[in-house]
């Protein structure tokens, strides 16, 4: 009996980027998305993930909804850009609509998400949610979940179907406040539900001193399966966790007269050696952030802090001229930049994923299955940010639900692995890392509301000519009532 075709895999493109509250030059960053298409790959993605940190200002950002809109447009026009060169350039006939169709778009204050698609009906089941940890558990601080279905083909015409899960955030800054930022991560494994964990859990016996006969009730019952079905960690779906992390190289500020990372490829400082330094790896290794995510390599200097260097005065006639016309701005490589002397740089923007499981290999008879890598690097730098775009193009293989969550063989084996003493650390598909948050639904729709309120607030404090209006507004109001008394 011949072995079943392989699962074929969905092309996607995720890119995160710290916009630092400013909008992006459609034409240069669409640029640096061609040339990004382009590395290690013949074809345009399927699928493209936006992940975007300080979108738009803080005010806007709260209000949300429709007020938000040009921004992400900005986005969306810079992506179909990039698409049609690339078609164009690869001598096909230039598209007369948009390569990539929105398929989704959420933001939690001003961390945000994007979901483009070739082919929007090869998507179902779509969802959003977020959450926000920053003051008062506002989203200046936050994290926003996608998941969806998607469907394709096998070589034997056979529909296959896999679902896929998307976290964009922003967690702390500052090098010292590494506690926070792993904490910021349990806020996201607990708090950011693609349903009301309290459909789920009301009713049940309150919990016990040490927690022992809560589990056992959650395991008897069905409970735990359900919670984690609706986690970031649900154990049927791939999971891509990106964003400004936040993670730098040291707990401290640099000193005067500190030896920074160079990108000087012969420089005893290269930045290649800076990265044992990093805290991401480091905190990852000891199990206490990004619990069972795995990285590519990273060969890319670090991302932030960068500042950027004013633009050389034009030096011809017709250099003047393309300055005028912005044509200057859509052909530039890459704004010239050095790092700031007040922060340690850090590889803060990252994307990573969970890799596939044993299990799933036995199950699909594909022991070869794997996340296959294109590329994994950063978009050059752009003037309008401190940071600079990270994007990973990768193939997921489309593994059905079924077959990519664990067995209950599976999880007794993950499990055993645990207890024994090799150091072995349990699956998050298993056993979630963090117990889910039964309040954090409701929790989150509350300072929603009052976000939307500070939000107003605040754009109508910053506006000379909104306060104009609303202080004519309340003149004639009061004007009227004072004649109708």
């Amino acid at each position: 009996m011949p072995p079943p075709p392989a699962p074929p895999t969905v092309d996607i493109f995720i890119l995160t980027f710290n916009a630092a509250k400013n909008s992006i030059n459609v034409p240069g960053f669409a640029n640096h998305l061609y040339n990004a298409f382009h590395n290690n790959a013949t074809t345009l993605p399927e699928l493209v993930v936006f992940s975007l940190q300080e979108m738009a200002p803080l005010a806007k950002a709260f209000i949300g909804d429709s007020i938000l809109k040009p921004y992400f447009q900005r986005y969306e026009s810079a992506v179909n850009l990039a698409a049609a060169k690339f078609l164009t350039g690869d001598g096909q006939t230039p598209p007369k609509d948009n390569v990539y169709r929105l398929a989704a778009v959420r933001n939690v204050g001003m961390t945000g998400i994007m979901l483009l698609a070739r082919d929007k009906y090869a998507l179902r089941n779509i969802r959003t949610t977020d959450l926000g940890f920053g003051a008062v558990d506002m989203a200046n601080k936050g994290a926003v979940g996608l998941r969806f279905l998607y469907t394709k083909e096998d070589e034997s015409g056979q529909s296959r179907q896999t679902e896929l899960t998307f976290v964009s955030t922003h967690l702390q800054a500052f090098e010292w406040k590494l506690d926070m930022r792993n904490k910021n991560w349990e806020s996201i494994v607990s708090g950011l539900v693609f349903e009301d964990p309290k459909r789920y859990i009301s009713g049940r016996a309150p919990q016990s001193e040490d927690g022992g006969e809560e589990q056992r009730l959650l395991e008897q019952d069905g409970t735990q399966k359900a919670l984690h079905d609706i986690s970031i960690y649900k154990p049927g779906s791939h999971l891509f966790v990106t964003g400004d992390l936040n993670y730098r190289l040291s707990t401290t500020a640099p000193e005067t007269g500190a030896v920074f990372p160079s990108i000087d490829p012969d420089s005893p400082d290269h930045y290649s050696r800076f990265f044992v330094m990093d805290q991401l790896t480091a905190e990852k290794a000891a199990g206490r952030t990004l619990h069972g995510l795995s990285e590519a390599e990273i060969k890319f200097p670090p991302t932030y802090k960068l500042k950027v260097l004013p633009k050389k005065r034009p030096e011809t006639e017709t250099d003047l001229l393309r300055a005028e016309e912005g044509e200057d701005d859509a052909e530039e490589e890459e704004a010239e930049w050095k790092w700031v002397v007040y922060r340690w740089p850090g590889w803060c923007d990252r994307v990573l994923y969970l890799d596939i499981p044993w299990w799933a290999k036995e199950a699909t008879s594909s022991k070869n299955l794997e996340m296959k890598v294109a590329a994994y690097d950063a978009l050059p730098a752009v003037r309008t940010s401190d940071h600079r775009a990270v994007y990973l193009r990768v193939d997921v293989p489309v593994i059905e639900p079924e077959d990519l969550a664990p067995s209950p063989a599976a999880i007794e084996t993950e499990l055993a692995r645990s207890s024994s003493s090799n150091g072995h650390m349990v699956d998050p598909r298993v056993r979630l890392p963090f117990p889910i948050d039964p309040g954090s639904w409701h929790h989150r729709a509350f300072v929603k509301q009052c976000e939307r309120v500070i939000g107003w607030s605040m754009l109508i404090s910053q506006s000379k000519p909104v306060i104009a209006v609303f202080a004519t507004l309340l003149i004639i109001g009061l004007g009227t009532w004072w004649l109708k008394g």
